[in-house]
């Protein structure tokens, strides 16, 4: 068919104006043009100045942090341990880029190995009670990469329907039909157990849960998910991201904490919180870890862990053994808080981890209190739906070992001055 210059081809029924549009606005970015719409949340947020996210911080030593100028106290990070500014930590990974570079420039499967690769595995497998552990280069593309590689089609996946986005997009990866259950319900799990396994006795499974959810703090039923596990033939999975260097004996995370050992087949975490870095991680039994190895994806098709990234692991790793107060602080400060958020009256839930949600209700009131939070100089983390149900919006705290008693203080007095404010707690210290 010809085509002259202002020729719209073979397309019936579009006239030059709707290819022009067309042309300038593809369909598919329609709904990115509508995100901005002045009659939208994003529009009305942006416009009154309550626009929590994304937010540029100019400095960072931990516990302090430099916003627009002005230092605030940060009470929304998972620097859990406090390592992050630790000089010994930072002079490692600076060693480190000395000796290896900046990168790797590959994948681990190829030219990306390290020797400080190798001896992080052998550390962490050791420090875990396992026989072995592969490296990922985030703790999202761990959970992402083991679940692909090992559930497949004719399997079944059974995910704690809180479960990180990670583990969700690992099922989603994954060619296995995935059964969603409720939040911590144990009853509920074993009757999906139940009505699969009448069908397909011989299948494979796999229950993945958070080990502590890391938006209410809560730590998963793990003796209840092993009996079940056993029961029928499944593989038990634990996500230990807010868990591995804050729970359980030296750290070593919710199996420990539960002293499952072994019954807990796979447990995974990541490095961006406790221990200051960034990648992830596997730890299992070793054949396991070597299937792992050699099919996941997200292994094999990513560039290794940068070596400054290693090191610093490395190094917290090493400090986490030495100076165990670290951790005994870390719960004294979670207890202290919590103790304190309820006696000023607010729901903080069911937290049981340095993770203690404040509940604010609806999101307008979730964004004004965040904002009025940092005008007083603390720095929390709003979370609004769909990270959590309609109308139980939450300020997301976070602690560190590196808190100090004033900080707390500080923290708490601010919270009550705000939620005076805006009606969440009374004046004689009473949900309002």
């Amino acid at each position: 068919m010809p085509h002259g210059n202002n020729s719209i081809g073979s397309i019936p029924g579009l006239t030059d104006a709707t290819a022009t549009a067309r042309t300038s606005e593809p369909g598919l970015f329609r709904k990115c043009h509508a995100f901005f719409d002045e009659s939208g949340l994003y529009s009305q947020i942006k416009s009154a100045g309550l626009y929590p996210y994304f937010r540029p911080i100019e400095r960072n030593d931990g516990t302090r942090a430099i916003m627009n100028g002005r230092e605030i106290i940060m009470a929304g990070s998972n620097n859990y341990l406090g390592l992050l500014s630790d000089e010994r930590v930072r002079e490692a990974a600076e060693a480190a880029i000395h000796k290896y570079g900046t990168g790797c420039t590959g994948s681990r499967f190829l030219n990306g190995t390290l020797d400080l690769h190798i001896q992080l595995e052998e550390r962490l497998s050791r420090f875990m009670g396992r026989e072995a552990c592969v490296l990922f280069s985030t703790g999202y593309m761990t959970n992402e990469g083991v679940i692909q590689s090992i559930a497949g089609k004719g399997d079944f996946i059974y995910s704690d329907k809180e479960n990180h986005a990670c583990i969700v997009a690992g099922t989603q990866l994954a060619r296995a039909e995935t059964i969603r259950f409720r939040h911590n319900d144990l009853k509920h799990l074993r009757l999906l157990l139940e009505r699969s396994y009448l069908d397909n006795p011989d299948a494979g499974r796999l229950i993945v849960t958070d080990g502590v959810f890391s938006m209410n703090g809560v730590m998963a039923q793990l003796p209840g998910l092993a009996d079940l596990a056993e029961e029928f033939d499944a593989v038990l999975m634990s996500d230990d991201a807010h868990a591995v260097g804050v729970i359980g004996p030296g750290g070593r995370g919710t199996a420990a904490h539960f002293d499952l050992g072994e019954r807990v087949h796979l447990t995974t975490g990541t490095f961006s919180k406790s221990f200051a870095s960034l990648g992830g991680f596997c730890v299992g039994d070793a054949d396991i870890i070597e299937y792992i190895r050699h099919t996941s994806f997200a292994h094999i098709f990513s560039a290794s862990m940068p070596p400054s990234n290693v090191a610093t692991v490395l190094k917290c790793l090493e400090i986490l053994e030495e100076e165990p107060w670290r951790l005994d602080r870390l719960w004294e400060i979670s207890d202290y808080m919590r103790d304190g958020f309820r006696n000023a009256g607010f729901n903080v839930w069911t937290s049981q981890s340095p993770i203690i949600p404040v509940l604010a209700g609806n999101m307008r009131t979730c964004f004004e209190m965040w904002r009025d939070l940092l005008d007083a100089g603390v720095f929390v983390n709003a979370v609004v739906p769909p990270a959590v149900p309609t109308g139980q919006s939450v300020l997301r705290t976070s602690y560190m070992a590196t808190h100090t008693n004033d900080d707390l203080d500080f923290i708490l007095d601010a919270f009550y001055r705000v939620g005076r404010k805006h009606g969440i707690v009374s004046s004689n210290g009473s949900a309002a």
